[in-house]
């Protein structure tokens, strides 16, 4: 029989001794065990967050920086309208280089002379445009009403007996002048309104590259002196315009005419009628636009009234 008073301890097991030494002295071993575990795996997710919000913000700067050139790649496009010219586009939007610039990037579709800039051109504003050159296409008729229809014979004639009898009187009030020793004249009896070389921004080149002669709507235009018509037509800006060349190589430009009296091929004389003074293309009011040029196109513009003056015409 086993002794009284004594009691018989039993033997822990592994894993009771687990327990209690979790529960005791092991408490102070395991907690720093956990809590280095853990840091160990802030450690490890930290640069990771770190790293992550480094490359969302460098995301975000390229973005920033990406938006101006997606901005700059979209340019605006302006549709001309009558009485556009390119120097008066550029400063209305305020495009960087001026008129020069807005020439530059739409000559293909403008063509050589920037003053001659159709309605109905789509130009871009900042940017080169890649299309070529397209003849606007007119707006379709509309139907007129039937009642117009009807009365629209009779009317035409009345304004064409009106127009002949204006023509007439014109003619009768105004002979044509007489022609210099030389065989030169004025293109129109009128004085100059607006002189060679004036500057200003209404004109695409900064300055006026020829000579304005008051002259109302339907006064005659006579050629200055005998050559051969270059070209008798529309021609953009200038409206209906005539170009003369002369026997000495030079050019004689007749612009804004209201109608043409003479055809390309055709010799004319000193002071022969060519045409009719007008308000056509890019005017402000009926005047007549005289050039004198080294060459037909646009640019190679001399002191008109100075020719006139070599050739013996008082002006």
């Amino acid at each position: 029989m086993p002794a009284k008073g004594k009691h018989r301890r039993q033997k822990s097991t592994l894993i009771t001794r687990g327990l209690v030494a979790a529960g005791t002295g092991g408490a102070v071993v395991a907690l720093p065990l956990i809590g280095a575990t853990g840091a160990h795996a802030a450690e490890q997710a930290a640069p990771a967050a770190v790293s992550g919000t480094v490359v969302a913000a460098a995301q975000v700067q390229a973005q920033v920086q990406a938006a101006p050139a997606a901005k700059a790649a979209a340019p605006t496009t302006y549709s001309v309208v009558a009485g556009d010219y390119l120097s008066k586009i550029a400063a209305e939007h305020d495009v960087a280089g001026g008129w020069k610039r807005l020439y530059a990037d739409n000559r293909q579709v403008v063509g050589e002379n920037p003053s001659l800039i159709l309605p109905g051109m789509k130009l871009t504003l900042g940017a080169k445009n890649p299309a070529k050159a397209a003849a606007p296409k007119p707006a379709a008729p509309k139907a007129a009403p039937k009642a117009a229809v009807k009365a629209a014979p009779k009317a035409a004639a009345k304004v064409a007996e009106q127009t002949r009898a204006s023509r007439s009187t014109e003619r009768a009030a105004a002979p044509a002048a007489a022609p210099a020793a030389s065989g030169w004249v004025a293109p129109v009896a009128g004085g100059v309104s607006t002189a060679y070389r004036t500057a200003g921004a209404m004109w695409s080149s900064g300055y006026h590259t020829g000579a304005d002669f008051i002259a109302a709507s339907g006064t005659t235009v006579r050629a200055v002196g005998a050559g051969t018509v270059v070209s008798a037509g529309w021609s953009g800006a200038y409206g209906n315009e005539v170009v003369i060349k002369h026997a000495d190589g030079n050019y004689s430009q007749y612009a804004h005419l209201s109608s043409l009296a003479v055809s390309a091929g055709q010799s004319v004389s000193g002071g022969q009628q060519i045409g009719l003074s007008g308000s056509t293309g890019n005017s402000t009011g009926p005047h007549l636009h005289f050039e004198i040029r080294t060459s037909p196109s646009y640019g190679a513009d001399i002191d008109p009234l100075a020719y006139l003056r070599q050739h013996g015409v008082s002006i």
